[in-house]
């Protein structure tokens, strides 16, 4: 098989994503109850410590994902405690943690796109944890700051509801410990899978905290165990793999006319999967459905002529925006992009009312730069560049500004990056400006060939993880497919 859409395509709807240091910590607690889980996960711990004491992703720095992954980690560690080596690497990790929350300026509130997810209702959790076990003490309050404040407003938002799989917060269900139990509606948390929220951690704290010795809940673990101990952040995704995944192949003229051959059984499978009235969830499976996944699938069904009942779209039209969940704290601009991509192959014209309600929105979360920040992702790249791609169907204005902007900040050596110069970073900045050269836009060639060249000696290297979920995770065939679609794109372009 020498082609490589097909190549790749061979793996989609695998789910496959890079270890989760927060979640494999969660993992190792159960050593003492099923030491054929726990330790493993304990292991893959040791031998994945960073340099400096913590745990999370090497790079770029993102705090709130070393804080939450070291937490976790030196409190499996010391649960266990029985080797030296452990206490060195907790001693170690709490160093790294005094280095990291010395000066929240610098470090917390630095992170341009906020806190990952469910941070401000976990951290309160595990600080409380780790200060009963005694391994912090004053760090706590540097922690913490305002996220108390926080976790009471998201609490308050559900007030008369418990958290059960038909809420998001079942993904975090472990920031109720073991002391708010009583916010759990557990008869009706697991998924059919046995898991809690299709998150490995969340499913270990109801193994270990909740319900010991759950056969259902145990078998998810196992089945997303790797022989090393890791695990990743979510298992399955496999819709959300496919959609994006062919969303990136889709914007290159290679497909052709072979959109069926390519991609015609998983868009059976999507389009089986949406639900008429509620939309689409990351997995089918999993029971909430989101805004982010129903935007971009309901654009793939429409512009490959598949049935998709536009009710399940408008389901997360508020008054100004497009919501991503219910009961969400922090709105994402790059869900309202998207709603501008299936707005339009709705056959929404760029002056109806719930077109420009989204440019509006989209173009009032612009920074002055010229991008965007998104809490999905830590690199405004990706979302800039999707707002390039989808804002031109609607002849948004805000697509000039943020041409220019990515224009003038490639490197010299042909790369773009927010923090350093990445691979996935610059595939998406190929994919717009190759895209806007399509269309008329005045994009100078060499500044695409120069940065295909940075791709090609760089992308065999391992990618950094730039998607946010509890802790920052990588969908290893979404960011394969990101690249491939670039290059192919950049070749067409080359070839005019």
């Amino acid at each position: 098989m020498s082609n490589p859409i097909e190549l790749l395509l061979s793996e989609m709807g695998t789910s496959k994503m890079s270890p989760s240091a927060y979640d494999v910590a969660w993992l190792a607690r159960l050593n003492d109850v099923l030491p054929e889980i726990g330790n493993p996960a304990l292991s893959w711990l040791g031998e994945n410590q960073l340099e400096d004491g913590s745990w999370g992703s090497r790079a770029p720095v993102y705090y709130h994902d070393r804080v939450i992954s070291t937490l976790s980690a030196m409190i499996a560690l010391s649960r266990r405690g029985r080797r030296s080596h452990d206490k060195a690497q907790v001693d170690k990790g709490l160093m790294a943690l005094e280095q990291i929350t010395s000066n929240a300026t610098k470090g917390l509130m630095a992170d341009p796109n906020g806190a990952t997810i469910g941070f401000e209702l976990i951290v309160p959790t595990l600080v409380t944890e780790a200060e009963r076990l005694g391994i912090i003490k004053q760090q706590g309050e540097r922690i913490l700051g305002r996220l108390q404040q926080l976790r009471k407003v998201k609490l308050r938002k559900m007030v008369g509801y418990k958290i059960n799989r038909n809420v998001t917060m079942a993904f975090s269900a472990e920031m109720a410990g073991i002391d708010n139990q009583d916010l759990l509606d557990i008869e009706n948390l697991q998924e059919s899978n046995g898991s809690v929220g299709h998150s490995p951690s969340a499913t270990a704290y109801f193994v270990k905290y909740v319900r010991e010795g759950d056969e259902k809940a145990i078998k998810y673990l196992k089945s997303v165990l790797s022989p090393d101990g890791a695990v990743p952040n979510l298992y399955p995704f496999e819709v959300y793999e496919i959609a994006w995944m062919i969303w990136n192949l889709a914007l290159t003229e290679n497909v052709g006319n072979r959109k069926e051959h390519y991609f015609g059984k998983a868009l059976d499978y999507l389009q089986a999967t949406w639900n008429p009235e509620k939309g689409i969830a990351l997995s089918s499976g999993f029971s909430v459905p989101d805004g982010d996944n129903t935007c971009i699938i309901f654009e793939l069904l429409s512009r490959f002529g598949r049935k998709a009942n536009i009710n399940g779209l408008l389901a997360f039209e508020e008054k100004e925006h497009f919501r991503c969940y219910d009961l969400e704290a922090d709105l994402s601009s790059s869900v309202n992009i998207h709603a501008l991509g299936a707005l339009h192959s709705a056959g929404f014209e760029s002056n109806h009312p719930s077109v420009q309600k989204v440019i509006r929105f989209v173009d009032g979360r612009q920074t002055p730069h010229g991008y965007w920040f998104d809490k999905w992702h830590i690199s405004p790249y990706y979302t800039t560049s999707h707002a390039i791609i989808l804002g031109s169907l609607v002849s948004a204005d805000f697509v000039n500004k943020a041409m220019s902007w990515m224009l003038n900040t490639q490197r010299p050596d042909g790369s773009w990056g927010f923090y350093i110069p990445t691979v996935e970073e610059t595939a998406y900045c190929i994919q717009a400006l190759s895209i806007l050269k399509k269309q008329g836009k005045k994009i100078p060639s060499d500044i695409i060939v120069k940065g295909v060249r940075w791709i090609q000696k760089h992308q065999d290297n391992p990618f950094e993880l730039f998607w946010i979920g509890k802790g920052l995770y990588g969908g290893e065939l979404i960011i394969r497919s990101v690249i491939l679609s670039a290059l192919l794109l950049a070749e067409e372009i080359v070839k005019k």
